[in-house]
């Protein structure tokens, strides 16, 4: 049986993920800094990490969907400390998962590696520099990270969503939320089940000639 960690995992697109991956078979281990997980720690705190990822042990497949989207302001009234913060979970967060993780699936010689990236990033959403910035990183990171290991029988690849209904976009300002919504042509947002299955799918054995790439799932919004 494979094991999966999930970051993230205790609600939105991270639980949706878990909840589709136990489907398939799959020993899913959900972390998060709060809720109802299986591993709660700060993923921004490099000595509790560690120490949590000793006793998760080997992974075969790592959903990095842990994020925050930050302040919604103009790129001039944002702070430093703003924008440290957000790309300590969004972008260092995914690094720190990876390297602690991926030498063990080099080893086997096959894993897994779905980051969740965002249209944001690709396309840059109007006072959101700060989370459109840190989803751009995840995405070089990935095409960077997937090229290093092509020959290893890990597979790293993003997911790039439009906006989804979840608990994520709560926080985001109703100006924000409506533009960007407005932008995608299917004239809806997405659900969590639907990203869910792209994931799913990344996971799987299904997949065995794409890494470094980037999936959209934007309901038509997606231009390159």
């Amino acid at each position: 049986m494979r094991t999966a960690l999930v970051t993230g995992g205790a609600r939105g697109l991270g639980a949706a993920t878990a909840e589709r991956l136990r489907a398939d078979g799959i020993r899913v281990i959900t972390l998060d800094i709060a809720g109802d997980v299986d591993v709660l720690v700060d993923i921004t705190d490099e000595a509790a990490f560690a120490e949590a990822c000793v006793g998760i042990g080997s992974v075969d497949i790592l959903i990095n969907s842990a994020g925050i989207v930050g302040p919604g302001l103009p790129l001039v009234d944002t702070s430093s400390d703003a924008w440290r913060s957000v790309f300590e979970v969004n972008v260092l967060g995914v690094v720190a998962t990876m390297r602690a993780f991926v030498p063990g699936m080099v080893d086997r010689g096959w894993g897994r590696v779905v980051n969740f990236a965002s249209m944001a990033g690709k396309d840059g959403n109007p006072n959101l520099s700060i989370y459109s910035a840190s989803k751009a990183a995840v995405i070089a990171l990935t095409k960077s990270s997937g090229k290093e290991l092509a020959t290893t029988g890990v597979l790293v690849n993003a997911i790039a969503p439009a906006v989804i209904a979840t608990p994520l976009n709560d926080a985001t300002a109703p100006d924000v939320l409506a533009h960007i919504t407005s932008l995608i042509p299917m004239k809806r947002i997405g659900r969590a089940e639907e990203v869910a299955e792209l994931v799913a799918w990344l996971s799987s054995d299904s997949v065995s000639f794409s890494t470094g790439a980037v999936y959209d799932i934007s309901g038509g919004r997606a231009t390159y």
